[in-house]
C-alpha cells in the first residue's frame, strides 16, 4: 500500500511540475519569446531615463571606468598612474579599491528626487560593470555594495525611492565581459576580449576563492550558470526591474543562456503583471522581443520601431574622473529632442564621485534639462514621430558608435527643426533647435511639402502666434521667449 501511495505521489508531482511549466507563457526559444511585445506603452511615453556608472573604479578617478583592466598593462597611462599613486598592481590590486569605495554621501531619496526633477521617468544604476562588483545585496558574490565598500544596497534602496515617485526602474548589466574565458583554457591565454588580462603574478590570476569571483577567474560553464545567469535571476527575483539593459559582448554568452534569461524574466513579469522591456546593444538578442540601443549615437531618420541611445552627460568617461568635462546644457537638450523626434528614448548617464556626491556641474545640467522639460514637456512626453522628423541643414551621421565623434561636433541653429506629434495625430510640435529673434520669420517647410491644413498655432502656454500658410511652408512670427537651447510651437491641425 505504501509503495502505491509513493508512486501516486510521484506521478502527481510530475504532473504538477508539467502543469506549472505549461502555465508559463514563454519557453526559452526565440520563437516563443517573440510573443512578447518589445515596446511597452509606458516606455514609448517616457522618453528619458537616467543611470550612472559608479563603483570601485570611481576611486582612482583616472582614465575611465576601464581602469580595472588598463591598470595591468605597462604601456598604458593607467598603469603608470597606478604605479606612482598606489604601487605595483601585484601589490595593490583592483580589489584593494573596494574598501575605499565608501559612498558615505549616497542618499537614495535625494538622488531619486534629483532624477525626477531632471525630467526622467525611469532610473537605476549600472547594476554590474565589467569589473565584477555588484551594486545590490547579493548572495552569489561577496563583492557587492551591501557587504563591501558602501555597505548599502544601492540598487534596492534607489529602486524603493524611485517607486515612491511613480518612476520606473532600470538595471543595466555589463558583466558578460567579466569572465576570463581563457582561465581554464591555457591555449587561449592570449585572448584579449575579457575585461581582466591573464598576467602571471597579478591578482586576476589568483586562485583565492573570493578573489576569483571578482576577477572572473571561474570555469566557463560554472560562470555562465551561477554568475551570469544567477546574478540576473537574483536581481529579477528581489527587485523586479521594469527594464533590463545589456551592454556589448552579450554574444559571448551561449545562446541557450540568453534564451533562459529572457524566458525567466518575461515569465516573472507576467506574474508581477508588469510590462517590461529588454534592451540590447548588439545583434545578440532578436528584435522580435527586445529593443536596440545605440551607444553615444542616434538615428539619422525616424524609425518605425522604438530604439534607445545611452549617452553620458560628460564629453568623455562614463565614470567620474578628476578631469571630467561636462557637456553644455544645450547639447543635452538637443540630443533629447532629436532622439524623441526619431522615435527614440534617451538613457542619460551621470558620474558620481566615490564618496557618493554628484558634482554640482552635473546637477546644474540635470536641473536645467528638467526646467526645460517642465516647460516644454508636452512636446516630448507621450508623443510619437510625425510624418517628417527633421528639417534643416544639420543632419545626424550614420554609423552608430563609430560616428560618436561626429555627434559631439554637431552644432544646431534656429534653422534646424525637429517635429513630434500627439498620439491622436491632431497636434504637431515644431521644435526649433535654437532661439530665433523675436519678430523674425520661422518657416516650417514640411507643412507645404505635405499639404498640411493648419487650424491654429500657439506657444505651449496657450498664447496665439501670428502665422500664415505660404507656398514655401508654414510661416510663423517668432515670439520672445526665455527658453534655453530650443523653443516649441504647437500646431493644431
Amino acid at each position: 500500500m505504501m509503495k502505491r501511495v509513493v508512486i501516486l505521489w510521484a506521478v502527481a508531482a510530475l504532473l504538477n511540475g508539467c502543469a506549472s511549466r505549461n502555465a508559463e507563457k514563454y519557453e526559452p526559444t526565440w520563437k516563443s519569446l517573440a510573443k512578447h511585445e518589445a515596446e511597452p506603452e509606458w516606455l514609448k511615453d517616457a522618453k528619458l531615463g537616467i543611470y550612472f556608472h559608479w563603483g570601485p573604479y570611481s576611486v582612482p578617478a583616472y582614465g575611465n571606468e576601464w581602469y580595472p583592466r588598463w591598470m595591468h598593462f605597462e604601456n598604458r597611462n593607467e598603469y603608470k598612474h597606478h604605479l606612482a599613486t598606489y604601487g605595483k598592481p601585484s601589490e595593490f590590486g583592483y580589489h584593494d579599491f573596494v574598501p575605499l569605495f565608501t559612498g558615505e554621501h549616497f542618499d537614495a531619496a535625494e538622488w531619486a528626487e534629483l532624477f525626477r526633477k531632471a525630467g526622467a521617468k525611469f532610473a537605476g544604476p549600472v547594476a554590474e560593470h565589467h569589473d565584477g562588483f555588484s551594486m545590490w545585496d547579493s548572495e552569489i558574490t561577496p563583492w557587492n555594495a551591501a557587504d563591501k565598500g558602501p555597505k548599502q544596497d544601492i540598487l534596492g534602496n534607489l529602486f524603493a525611492e524611485l517607486e515612491k515617485r511613480d518612476m520606473k526602474t532600470i538595471a543595466t548589466f555589463h558583466h558578460a565581459r567579466n569572465l576570463q574565458r581563457y582561465s581554464d583554457k591555457p591555449a587561449e591565454k592570449g585572448f584579449q576580449d575579457s575585461h581582466y588580462p591573464w598576467i602571471e603574478g597579478q591578482p586576476p590570476t589568483s586562485d583565492d576563492p573570493e578573489l576569483r569571483l571578482l576577477y572572473g577567474n571561474v570555469p566557463e560553464e560554472e560562470w555562465n550558470e551561477t554568475i551570469w545567469l544567477g546574478k540576473l535571476k537574483e536581481v529579477i527575483d528581489h527587485y523586479q526591474p521594469d527594464i533590463i539593459w545589456f551592454d556589448s559582448w552579450l554574444d559571448r554568452i551561449p545562446e541557450t543562456y540568453r534564451q533562459r534569461f529572457a524566458a525567466y524574466y518575461l515569465n516573472q513579469a507576467e506574474k508581477w503583471n508588469k510590462d517590461v522591456a529588454i534592451i540590447r546593444k548588439q545583434n545578440d538578442l532578436p528584435l522580435t522581443f527586445s529593443i536596440n540601443d545605440h551607444e553615444k549615437s542616434r538615428e539619422p531618420k525616424a524609425l518605425k520601431e522604438l530604439w534607445m541611445t545611452d549617452d553620458t552627460i560628460s564629453t568623455g568617461s562614463w565614470c567620474y574622473t578628476q578631469d571630467l568635462k561636462i557637456k553644455p546644457l544645450s547639447m543635452v537638450i538637443h540630443a533629447v529632442v532629436d532622439t524623441v523626434a526619431k522615435n527614440g528614448v534617451v538613457l542619460l548617464n551621470i558620474s558620481p564621485k566615490a564618496d557618493g556626491t554628484i558634482p554640482q556641474d552635473q546637477r546644474d545640467v540635470l536641473l536645467g534639462l528638467g526646467a526645460w522639460l517642465n516647460k516644454n514637456g508636452e512636446a516630448i512626453y507621450s508623443t510619437r514621430p510625425w510624418i517628417n522628423a527633421a528639417e534643416g541643414p544639420t543632419a545626424e551621421p550614420e554609423g552608430g558608435f563609430a560616428a560618436r565623434k561626429k555627434f559631439m561636433a554637431l552644432k544646431y541653429t534656429e534653422k534646424d527643426i525637429r517635429y513630434t506629434a500627439s498620439k491622436d495625430g491632431k497636434t504637431v510640435y515644431a521644435i526649433i533647435m535654437g532661439i530665433p529673434k523675436a519678430g523674425s520669420e520661422v518657416l516650417f517647410k514640411t507643412f507645404a511639402a505635405e499639404k498640411i491644413a493648419v487650424k491654429r498655432v500657439s506657444t505651449l502656454n496657450g498664447s496665439a502666434v501670428d502665422w500664415s500658410m505660404t507656398d514655401n511652408g508654414l510661416s510663423v512670427k517668432a515670439v520672445a521667449t526665455d527658453d534655453t537651447a530650443a523653443t516649441v510651437y504647437k500646431v493644431e491641425l
